[in-house]
């Protein structure tokens, strides 16, 4: 099959690699029909080489078609349409059975100290083969996968995978409440989500933040009130206390996480540890390894006294610094983790009816063939051509 591999620090590339099989029972394949393209991988294209190898293949937002499925698998059949959530996890453990997915011990990656297993991010998660292939093996078939109709477009089940409850999570831990403001940093894939589903949650004012035009003028399009970060580089927060009767926002959800502009000395520090053999440079991360933080450190700024800061950003710095004082002082609220996508999943569903109230049909910017996978990832990266949102079709 043709699979979209790692084989360096941004490089990217479609190799011929072995189909994959069934090796245990409750084993199914599936053949994708559609990928996305997440920020999260764009943290695998520059900074977090030191835990692949070449040759793993990437991507963690498939849908497709069952093609086979092992003896013990009663849940779905050869023909069924599913998404399959980046999260591999059993669905009966304990940390499953408390709606904590992403922590699921039956794949937590215990070498590691890492929580459950994800599909195509590397040696901390469990090194699974993603889903940017024609063909993916999927364990749990009988609790992971989730059955959707046939006929609608891809489109509009794809984003259960990862966009669409990595949004929702991040919105439910902010806390809005009825009629409250939230600040979104990042008007990427998820922070444009994110700024859908606290509207439609009932918020009363959503702000986006970014320095993006084409976002920006996609947010504003929404209802959303935007910030260009452009104008106020130094003046963020005494902008949106403008707007906020000088106490600021209910709750911020940073939807940029690691790699945020503004940061230069982590910036050189990430670059720095990439040139290092992969060997050296994995044990620094894991011990010493710091993040650009000039996001997270807007949103504790910004929020205002008692309000909820939610992270959806992908964070994974061991010596980040945080501002303890200001946090304890303000009296603030942090949540934060990976998405556990099939604890919204029924929240979900229903919003994916021909109303479509979160503006799914249309959310990608790009649609492009698989082969042409090395350059959506540059085009993502560079924010090429209002690039937001690219799917890639096998």
């Amino acid at each position: 099959m043709r699979a979209l591999t790692w084989q360096g620090r941004r490089d990217v590339r479609v190799d011929t690699v072995p189909d994959p099989g069934l090796k245990d029972p409750t084993d199914i394949v599936v053949r994708v029909t559609s990928t996305g393209v997440c920020g999260s991988d764009l943290h695998l294209y520059e900074i977090l080489g030191p835990f692949l190898e070449p040759g793993d293949i990437l991507g963690h937002e498939p849908i497709g078609i069952v093609e086979e499925v092992g003896d013990e698998v009663t849940e779905v059949q050869p023909g069924d349409r599913v998404v399959i959530p980046f999260n591999v996890s059993c669905g009966t453990c304990f940390m499953c059975g408390q709606g904590l997915h992403s922590q699921c011990e039956t794949t937590q990656t215990r070498e590691r100290g890492t929580g459950g297993a994800l599909f195509g991010y590397t040696r901390l998660y469990g090194q699974v083969p993603g889903g940017q292939a024609e063909l993916m093996r999927v364990p749990f078939g009988n609790t992971l996968p989730i059955k959707v109709p046939q006929g609608p477009s891809d489109e509009r089940f794809l984003y259960l995978s990862d966009v669409l409850p990595t949004a929702w999570q991040a919105v439910e831990y902010a806390a809005v409440p009825p009629g409250g403001t939230v600040v979104v940093l990042g008007l990427g894939p998820i922070g444009d989500m994110c700024a859908r589903v606290a509207a439609h949650r009932g918020a009363g004012r959503v702000i986006g933040v970014d320095l993006v035009s084409d976002r920006l003028s996609r947010a504003r399009a929404r209802g959303v009130e935007t910030v260009d970060l452009r104008e106020y580089p130094r003046s963020l927060t005494a902008k949106i206390r403008d707007m906020t009767d000088g106490r600021g926002p209910d709750s911020v959800i940073d939807a940029v996480g690691m790699e945020a502009h503004g940061a230069p000395a982590a910036r050189l520090a990430q670059q720095l540890t990439g040139l290092l053999p992969d060997m050296v440079a994995g044990r620094l991360m894991e011990r010493v390894g710091v993040d650009r933080l000039q996001a997270l450190y807007s949103a504790i700024d910004l929020v205002r006294r008692g309000g909820t800061v939610s992270l959806a950003g992908v964070y994974g710095g061991m010596a980040d610094p945080l501002p303890m004082l200001t946090m304890f002082d303000k009296q603030i609220q942090l949540r934060m983790g990976q998405a556990n996508v099939h604890r919204w999943v029924p929240d979900l569903l229903p919003l994916l009816g021909d109303d479509d109230p979160l503006g799914v049909e249309g959310f990608a910017t790009h649609v492009m063939s698989l082969e042409d996978g090395p350059r959506a990832y540059q085009m993502f990266q560079a924010k090429e051509d209002g690039a937001v949102k690219i799917l890639l079709r096998p």
